[in-house]
């Protein structure tokens, strides 16, 4: 097995992607799975290089990347030492970003032999969720999605007494319960939602799918609740619900990775990759 780590391509607004690669070299064309996370998330969270190493062993291209604005660097791609980037993300970076993640895996001279371009996945966790169902919406060459505890709605998560207060500061604050640190988000962010409501909207995304889609989600998500998943799944037209009984948000894995997979865990991959491999 192959893994290429830390390559940087160029990501939306001159701020880089970090992405690693891992498959093994057959010269035999493979789908490709290109892996999103979530809001706070970085690749090299957790279980995630478990997580490539499984889906590799189980005969795929695996592609995870850090988005160009998620606040960590590509010099310390663990840590989040770039709050500036970090407070001018928004969705529609993401969502270039996972464009260019995708033209960069079609186009990379080492791949050339190994991915079949017909056969091109998506694979989100929480937000990533929601931004993988957004692009696959409008990016034809995605044949297949998955998505792990997805948010089903992006634009309307906000309480109107939280932009009130956003406007007048310029600037609201997450707490990042694991760090301890307090993650800007400027109002840019809001405007961003305001003036793409269509394109971000994930419910008419999801209406619009004609691929096949599973949504695993967990009953005991704190994070992003059940709800979430049936209301994908009652949206969608080829949509496959794994439901995780008592599984929480990372179906039970913590970072750092203890090198343990916990069995909530173990069936999540399990079953996405006999999706994916169907």
């Amino acid at each position: 097995m192959l893994q290429l780590k830390n390559i940087l391509i160029d990501g939306s607004k001159e701020k880089p992607i970090l992405l690693d690669c891992f498959y093994t070299s057959t010269e035999k064309p493979k789908a490709v799975v290109i892996f999103a996370h979530g809001f706070k998330g970085f690749k090299d969270w957790g279980h995630f290089d478990h997580m490539a190493n499984t889906f590799t062993e189980g005969g795929f291209v695996f592609i995870k990347f850090n988005f160009s604005h998620n606040g960590t660097t590509p010099e310390d791609p663990l840590n989040f030492g770039d709050l500036e980037a970090f407070g001018n993300n928004n969705f529609t970076i993401e969502l270039d970003d996972c464009k260019n993640v995708i033209d960069w895996t079609l186009s990379f001279d080492g791949l050339k032999k190994e991915i079949d371009p017909e056969r091109v996945y998506l694979l989100g966790h929480s937000r990533g969720g929601g931004i993988v169902i957004l692009k696959a919406g409008e990016d034809k060459r995605v044949k297949k999605i998955a998505t792990w505890a997805a948010v089903s709605d992006l634009v309307n998560r906000n309480k109107l007494r939280t932009i009130e207060t956003w406007k007048k500061d310029g600037v609201v604050f997450a707490k990042n319960a694991r760090t301890k640190q307090d993650m800007p988000l400027y109002y840019q962010f809001y405007e961003n939602q305001q003036a793409n409501k269509e394109r971000l909207n994930i419910n008419h995304a999801v209406k619009r799918l004609e691929i096949p889609f599973l949504i695993v989600h967990g009953t005991n998500d704190q994070a992003v609740k059940f709800k979430d998943a049936e209301d994908l799944y009652r949206s969608a037209k080829h949509a496959q619900l794994l439901v995780i009984e008592n599984g929480d948000h990372t179906f039970g894995v913590k970072h750092p990775f203890n090198g343990t997979l916990p069995e909530h865990a173990k069936e999540v991959f399990d079953k996405t990759i006999d999706f994916f491999k169907k």
